[in-house]
């Protein structure tokens, strides 16, 4: 049996992972990030807290619901979304889930 090691250079493979979606879809909020990480949403609001406290992500209420990014001012940002890139690679399966997602609304009256 092979095994395929996981990459967790930010300190976790969680936080990893979580980067790796916001640098595919641009932003997203906790439930639609556990959902596609398949861990529980208290899991991945914790990784999207301590991964705001380190400033690699910004988080901004959008009513009742935050939304969260990469942060935009954040020092090494373009080195930070390069790396990020690179490492999409090695999660094949996010990459595949960030792509079937649909972020827009449904046309009213359209059959499914």
């Amino acid at each position: 049996m092979e095994v395929i090691p996981r990459p967790a250079p930010f300190g976790s493979a969680t936080r990893t992972r979580a980067l790796v979606l916001l640098q595919l879809l641009g932003s997203s909020y906790a439930r639609e990030l556990a959902r596609l990480l398949g861990v529980s949403v208290s899991v991945a609001q914790k990784a999207l807290a301590s991964l705001e406290r380190d400033d690699l992500v910004a988080a901004q209420a959008v009513g009742r619901t935050r939304v969260y990014r990469l942060n935009p001012r954040y020092f090494a940002r373009g080195e930070l979304e390069a790396y990020l890139r690179r490492l999409v690679a090695a999660f094949p399966d996010l990459d595949a889930a960030a792509t079937r997602l649909r972020r827009r609304p449904r046309k009213a009256g359209k059959p499914l």
